[in-house]
């Protein structure tokens, strides 16, 4: 009877455990889109994750195909705690780049990628 008492206990904290433990903020969706290729130079990188993130404490990184990374602001989330935005200091010419971020999800789970895009001419 209390093997049953026991088990009866332990299987649902185990569950609710593992359900904790795989709340991280992913990347939902970007723009520019992850892959794209736009005409319009961006003013702003922005990224939407499956939960708030913690500005403070994420990143976001532009870099170009050749040369070292571009200047932008520090990243905001503005009323949607779950969207990382960066503002671009200039206009980004054409050409290829990636974007590299890690955000801190507000349980202070980190989550990391990248991805590129195209300013084309």
């Amino acid at each position: 009877m209390t093997r049953i008492l026991s088990s009866c206990l332990v299987v649902p904290l185990m569950l609710f455990g593992a359900s904790a433990a795989q709340a991280h903020a992913h990347l939902r969706r970007s723009d520019p889109a992850a892959g794209a290729s736009i005409s319009t130079p961006p003013s702003e990188i922005r990224l939407e994750f499956s939960e708030g993130v913690e500005p403070k404490f994420s990143g976001i990184v532009l870099t170009p195909a050749s040369g070292g990374p571009i200047a932008t602001q520090a990243p905001s989330s503005g009323a949607n705690k779950s969207v990382l935005i960066t503002k671009l200091d200039a206009p980004l010419k054409p050409g290829a780049y990636k974007v590299t971020w890690h955000a801190v999800s507000v349980d202070t789970h980190k989550t990391s990628g990248s991805f590129t895009f195209e300013v084309k001419p």
